[in-house]
């Protein structure tokens, strides 16, 4: 997972979609998910090779450092949707609601797994499963998007389900059952995925987008239409 997230940023900066002359909203966030990427990395070797008390403390600074990729997050998804810089590839609308919906259900699992941290096994497996649903974004640098409209947002979620399909079938060969943590988060997915597709084509999608956009360029850009490719590069992060 770790992997697939720097493959999908490095790929989106070597292709020229993406550049350190964004922003600072933009390189807090990066900032914020690449230090998750790492204290993910960190825990998982603490976890298995020890020592186990600095398991133990990392994880309270976990705890804490999801505020800080929800603070960022957000500032990034409502001055995009304001900015009408949504890529064209995305219903505006949808992925003003769908992002949002994606980090609740992590944040969902994230705190679960911790609550759940005396029973490792799902301590470990809800972990990996929020974890999974944070590797959406890098799909969607990976795979061809324009050419999966409409359902490019809806692809780059599906594919992260490789990952806990990938744990059920760890989890049939070595133990001989599949593990009720990976229902768990499959079940995470479907359902944030049946909200955010439910909010975004109602008349409360319309009224949040209507909010958010109020007063700005993104009020000009229709919230459930495809903008237009754009005539220039297109570069993330505006």
């Amino acid at each position: 997972m770790a992997l697939t997230v720097v493959a999908g940023f490095s790929f989106q900066l070597a292709m020229g979609r993406s550049t350190f002359a964004s922003p600072l909203r933009v390189h807090v966030h990066a900032l914020a998910f690449m230090g998750w990427v790492t204290i993910f990395l960190l825990q998982t070797y603490f976890a298995t090779r020890g020592p186990l008390w600095l398991h133990r403390k990392l994880g309270w600074v976990a705890a804490a450092w999801v505020f800080l990729m929800l603070g960022a997050a957000m500032t990034v998804i409502v001055v995009s949707a304001r900015n009408g810089t949504i890529p064209f590839f995305f219903q505006p609308q949808l992925l003003m609601i769908g992002d949002p919906a994606n980090l609740l259900a992590f944040v969902v699992l994230t705190y679960a797994a911790i609550l759940m941290r005396h029973r490792t096994d799902w301590h470990a497996r809800l972990h990996l499963g929020a974890m999974a649903l944070l590797t959406a974004p890098a799909f969607g640098r990976l795979l061809p998007l324009p050419l999966l409209i409409p359902w490019a947002f809806e692809a780059a979620g599906v594919a992260t389900l490789i990952f806990p399909v990938a744990g059920m079938i760890r989890d049939r060969r070595v133990l001989g059952r599949v593990h009720p943590a990976w229902f768990v988060t499959v079940a995470a997915f479907f359902t944030y995925t049946a909200v955010y597709e439910a909010i975004t084509y109602s008349p409360l999608g319309d009224y949040l987008y209507a909010r958010v956009t109020a007063g700005s360029h993104g009020a000009q850009v229709p919230g459930l239409v495809f903008p237009a490719p754009p005539t220039g590069p297109l570069i993330t992060g505006r």
